[in-house]
């Protein structure tokens, strides 16, 4: 069994940089068929693409790699150098190499970086956004290719690792490929514990990795400069893109992003050669990059969670309906950014759109129907049927209730109290009042009954003639009030 770190390596090598089994075995001290194993793969067809391209702009690429691997071999190394486009004879590489091999130095970040080799990526934020009622943390993920500067930029609601992923499958989906290196700073969704040289990287890192074949490298501590395209061109979102920018959602902020990235931050002079643009040398290092695997990475978050008491499980600053047979087991969530879906075990039982607003109760019919049906001993037997034969709605009224967090075994106890009190008729018409005034409660149907009795009792009753039909022709003529008046004087003076 080896490590992760090992076998995020190993896939690297054979798949980028198109090391032999028996090479690889040899440098790292393993038997061949842990390098099968962890290759998944038993052969290996190669087809170097060739460029016309004298040996100097590899002094560097090559002083790296015999940095990191001493004992590499000159064959190795001059396959290495051909597949980034040499074509000199491997003699002439040979002296090169001898020359280069004896000298001892600190491996530095080139600065010229060749096609394909390089991205570099980092977060920025950008401030909070009013979602609802929550206030989310507004963050940019930017990636960028360090020899063409081509980019991709997206805003997410946090930097989360699972957002983190996300980036990254967008960002090489839109390129079309993968740098063979990817520079980080040591955030701790990348680098879990660092030591020096010694880095434990998170492991989800390292399984993007070995899925994408790149190899993952953190700048070193205080060492800004070996990340200097992304911050450069982070600064360069800030003045050129955000200030001042208007933005209706999330959605629309990421669209409008990417209308900018086209039109104006790839048409921007390439900084090496201002004859060319950024998307012009993007199209002619596309070609170098590594090729996509058939399937994307899984970026799901997975989440496990406990129901409680109630038909709701709390993610994310909100509550999500589940059915009542899943209530009190361990369940787990799978979100992104659209959908959450829940499941029990292996089986999804149910999904909602995601939100990410603050407090609110998303929940679906079904559950509450469910719940209705199920739970008659908590409810009442007779009650919640007595309840359905005598108000329409109820179902609507006890679905709003239950989504403000009501107790419904209390709130049908209460209903059939009023139904003895009031009567049906009253009651049903209480309900639909106060479903129509949005205030799902009972003191708001209380209020409305009471409104109702006062009402009656002050309207004027008709008087029933048919048994004295001879006072219907009674005729009583208007009587003056300055009687009254002249005896209200009369008080006065007194």
């Amino acid at each position: 069994m080896i490590s992760a770190e090992l076998r995020a390596e190993i896939r690297r090598l054979f798949f980028a940089e198109h090391w032999k089994v028996g090479t690889i075995a040899a440098h790292f001290g393993v038997h061949p068929d842990t390098v099968h194993s962890a290759i998944e793969s038993n052969g290996f067809r190669r087809g170097p693409v060739l460029r016309q391209l004298l040996a100097d702009p590899y002094m560097d690429f090559m002083q790296q790699t015999l940095a990191r691997y001493p004992r590499l071999t000159a064959t190795r190394l001059y396959e290495m150098v051909a597949s980034r486009g040499y074509t000199g004879s491997a003699v002439q590489l040979r002296r090169v190499i001898r020359d280069l091999r004896p000298v001892k130095r600190e491996a530095f970040l080139r600065l010229q970086m060749l096609p394909g080799e390089q991205a570099q990526m980092d977060w920025a934020h950008f401030g909070t956004i009013k979602v609802g009622k929550a206030n989310r943390r507004l963050s940019c993920f930017v990636m960028v290719l360090s020899y063409s500067r081509a980019m991709w930029i997206e805003f997410f609601y946090d930097q989360s690792l699972e957002n983190l992923l996300v980036g990254h499958v967008h960002a090489f989906s839109d390129w079309g490929g993968v740098a063979r290196i990817l520079i980080y700073d040591n955030m701790k969704s990348v680098v879990l514990e660092r030591l020096g040289d010694a880095i434990h990287f998170h492991p989800r890192i390292l399984e993007l990795a070995s899925h994408y074949h790149f190899a993952p490298q953190p700048a070193r501590p205080a060492r800004g400069n070996e990340k200097g395209r992304v911050e450069r061109v982070i600064h360069y979102i800030r003045h050129s893109f955000f200030m001042g920018r208007r933005f209706s959602s999330l959605a629309d902020l990421n669209r409008q992003a990417l209308i900018w990235r086209d039109e104006i931050a790839h048409q921007r002079p390439w900084p090496e050669d201002h004859s060319k643009t950024v998307q012009e040398v993007f199209l002619e290092e596309k070609n170098r990059l590594l090729s996509l695997p058939v399937h994307p990475f899984e970026t799901d978050l997975v989440k496990p969670v406990r129901s409680g008491k109630t038909i709701y499980i709390r993610f994310d600053l909100n509550d999500y309906s589940i059915p009542p047979s899943a209530v009190g087991k361990q369940l787990t969530v799978v979100a992104n950014f659209s959908t959450i879906r829940i499941f029990d075990g292996t089986t999804e039982i149910t999904r909602h759109n995601r939100s990410f607003d603050s407090g609110k109760c998303i929940s679906d019919p079904v559950h509450l129907d469910a719940l209705l049906s199920t739970k008659r001993k908590a409810l009442g037997s007779t009650a919640i049927e007595r309840l359905r034969h005598s108000i329409p709605n109820i179902g609507e009224f006890l679905q709003a209730a239950a989504d403000r967090g009501e107790s419904l075994s209390k709130m049908a106890r209460q209903l059939i109290h009023l139904l003895r009190e009031y009567g049906a008729v009253e009651v049903s018409a209480a309900v639909t009042e106060a479903l129509t005034r949005q205030t799902p409660r009972i003191s708001s149907v209380v209020f409305i009954l009471n409104s109702r009795v006062r009402q009656k009792r002050l309207k004027p009753s008709a008087v029933d003639l048919s048994r004295h039909p001879q006072l219907a022709d009674v005729s009583i003529p208007d009587q003056s009030l300055e009687v009254y008046d002249e005896l209200n004087r009369k008080d006065d003076e007194e």
